[in-house]
């Protein structure tokens, strides 16, 4: 397996898709309700970012399988290979230009990820990450923070769009953690949340009701940094469950006793 080839395109691609973004910011002219709900929305912009990172993996690698946030598809899995794109993570921050939000790609080989790229181009931040070979930010190594207290930890999260219904318990697992970290937080970009994880700005991440486009590449940054990616139970996560939570490992217990609920 080599996955070299495929980061270096993640890279660029995440790139001229995120100065896209960057430049059109303000600028969006439809918005479209994708469940009826009016929270979860998708714009020109999302598409177009698609579009653009979509056509540079069939251009170079037209063997690889596609699952894309809104909907494009690439070749069968020939290759053992599968794309994980979110071209913009983070639309409703889009939407009313709060800048918070980022382009996601990870890469998928025969079931695990191998390679994720995270750019966020309000603060010029590229964070990647490859199996085995470490997590950067910028072409700088980065670690997951030390802080072993959750008296201690700056925690962030974020809520499913039918948060109304509260599924899974979201609102007491929110709670439970407020009463017992130093601090929560809700950017809304999963992505950005994992990524900021990765580099040691939070110390803990949890959520209900995401896809395998918010995690992918985000998950692998936090493991290859030296953190932990579990369910909700503690036992192994998969980027296409609905519940995750990433840590630094060392206070990984602790944020997983702060959200159990009965």
């Amino acid at each position: 397996m080599n996955y070299a080839s495929r980061l270096a395109l993640a890279i660029d691609a995440a790139r001229e898709a995120g100065s896209y973004l960057a430049a059109n910011l303000g600028k969006v002219r439809t918005i479209t309700d994708k469940d009826g709900l009016g929270k979860n929305v998708v714009t020109e912009i999302d598409r177009n970012s698609e579009e653009m990172i979509l056509g540079a993996i069939r251009k170079h690698f037209p063997g690889d399988e596609i699952l894309a946030e809104e909907g494009g598809k690439g070749a069968d899995p020939g290759s053992g290979y599968r794309w994980i794109v979110d071209p913009l993570d983070g639309t409703t921050n889009y939407t009313h230009g709060f800048p918070v939000f980022c382009v996601s790609i990870g890469i998928e080989h025969e079931g695990k990820v191998v390679a994720g790229v995270i750019y966020d181009p309000n603060l010029a931040e590229l964070f990647t990450a490859g199996l085995g070979n470490g997590a950067r930010m910028n072409g700088s190594p980065i670690r997951v923070s030390a802080i072993d207290a959750m008296s201690r930890s700056l925690l962030v999260t974020g809520f499913p769009y039918n948060i109304d219904e509260n599924p899974d318990k979201t609102i007491e697992r929110f709670i439970g953690a407020l009463m017992k970290a130093q601090a929560v937080r809700r950017m809304g970009s999963a992505a950005i949340d994992l990524a900021y994880v990765a580099c040691g700005r939070y110390e803990g991440f949890w959520e209900v009701g995401l896809h395998p486009w918010d995690v992918a590449a985000g998950a692998l940054l936090v493991t290859e940094a030296g953190g932990m990616v579990t369910d909700f139970s503690g036992g192994p996560c998969s980027i296409y469950a609905k519940d995750i939570a990433a840590s630094n490992s060392v206070v990984h217990a602790q944020l997983l006793d702060c959200i159990r609920v009965s």
